[in-house]
């Protein structure tokens, strides 16, 4: 039970009605960019890991090892061909929500590709951990599957983690499509610009380095 030093009557005649001056956000504005991150995040996820298990079990990597090409060029190489892709798509469906509910960006429209593509790398490359050794496709969908859903639940894709416990909040910040959705959502909403994204940028930096780093060193051509 709350009890007050004032009577009823006396708090009612010291309130006052303000309207508060500032941008009105819906939630639809609050969505959007996490759909988009989220639509890249499964499109990168499977999109590379799962493929790269298929060639391992045809044989394609296995022919790919008679070349020169080495590790580090070929999952570069599935790096910006993927992330290029995931770029025009979702282009298009950003495009195309924008035309049909009226979305616009605050920020620079240069600024959202650059930190997107920053995005897409570092998903592209924690698929490619997950495919770097397994030659099995049931097993590679079962681990991407177990990584996408807690990473979209847990990236304040449709929901604040405001109010979780404390170590939700610092686990979400491990995961990469929780700086893609932070920053976008700080372009397109507050008109962020790249410097004010630095923390966001130099993290998925550092994520795509590591992930790439680790897949170079542990790829196999083979099954063996």
């Amino acid at each position: 039970m709350v009890y007050s030093l004032l009577r009823p009557e006396d708090i009612a005649d010291r309130v006052q009605k303000q309207t508060v001056s500032g941008q009105r956000i819906d939630y639809i504005d609050w969505l959007f960019p996490g759909i988009i991150a989220m639509n890249m995040m499964f499109s990168a996820l499977f999109g590379v890991g799962y493929v790269v298990v298929r060639y391992r079990k045809n044989g394609v990597l296995k022919r790919f090892k008679a070349t020169p090409l080495t590790a580090f060029e070929y999952l570069g190489a599935q790096v910006v061909s993927r992330m290029a892709l995931l770029l025009m798509t979702n282009i298009i469906v950003y495009a195309g929500c924008a035309f049909l509910f009226g979305f616009t960006s605050e920020g620079s429209y240069l600024d959202l590709i650059l930190l997107f593509s920053l995005g897409c790398a570092s998903i592209i490359a924690l698929g490619l951990v997950i495919a770097f050794r397994s030659s099995s496709e049931e097993f590679a969908n079962g681990v991407l599957n177990f990584i996408a859903w807690p990473m979209m639940f847990l990236s304040e894709v449709w929901f604040s983690l405001e109010g979780t416990p404390e170590w939700i909040q610092k686990f979400s910040h491990v995961l990469p499509l929780t700086h893609v959705t932070e920053g976008m959502r700080r372009i397109i909403i507050n008109g962020a610009g790249l410097t004010d994204l630095s923390y966001q940028i130099i993290i998925l930096l550092g994520m795509t380095m590591l992930f790439m780093l680790v897949c170079s060193v542990l790829f196999k051509w083979t099954d063996g």
